[in-house]
């Protein structure tokens, strides 16, 4: 069977899966967006996030993305409550410890202004006269609600956060819900970063 590369933007409130399981009300899942038969996800995205999401039939690449030994960069766009100091944002991009292990070095700036997203439904529940920022936020590993446990971490609990880019493939093109297949080039990019002595097919 050839192998497939799907990009996803995951609207919010989708869980990064095919099958529900659980007991209580049946709840979005991958299944009610992507027809494609055995393909997974590479990685995680939490139910409550939102934007990209590559899912594929290829089991090494699969693992080569997801294991943090590979340090593959992964960009968010976080909406967090209040403007973060420059100490706050030092502290992001030195590592923080969240549940007794401190994060690897992030890259961490503050956007100058709010980027263009679609409208999140619900909307984030703003609380008045308490401002908000948008920070982007490159991480080389993926712990459970590590951007969230992070900034909560230093005092700016996020609000709304949103996966812009996995290494080169960006989310740019796409509106939630919808999926495409990687083109050739960027076919041969994800080749270049995850076996660069073979061949991707």
């Amino acid at each position: 069977m050839p192998y497939r590369y799907l990009l996803f933007y995951k609207p919010y409130d989708v869980l990064t899966q095919f099958t529900d399981n659980s007991s209580v009300a049946p709840r979005s899942t991958l299944k009610d967006y992507i027809p494609v038969p055995e393909i997974y996800p590479v990685g995680r995205l939490d139910r409550d996030s939102e934007g990209l999401l590559l899912l594929t039939n290829h089991g090494q690449l699969q693992h080569r993305l997801s294991d943090p030994q590979f340090q593959h960069p992964r960009t968010y766009w976080v909406q967090v409550e209040r403007v973060p100091d420059a100490a706050a944002l030092a502290q992001l991009r030195q590592g923080v410890v969240i549940q007794g292990y401190r994060t690897r070095p992030a890259q961490v700036q503050l956007l100058p202004t709010e980027p263009t997203l679609p409208p999140r439904e619900p909307p984030i529940r703003f609380r008045k006269n308490v401002p908000t920022a948008w920070l982007e936020i490159t991480l080389t590993e993926g712990k459970n609600r590590q951007v969230r446990r992070m900034t909560a971490a230093v005092g700016y609990p996020t609000l709304r956060l949103v996966r812009v880019a996995i290494a080169h493939l960006q989310l740019v093109g796409l509106e939630p819900g919808q999926w495409r297949d990687l083109t050739p080039p960027e076919q041969a990019s994800l080749q270049q970063l995850c076996f660069p002595r073979s061949k991707l097919n």
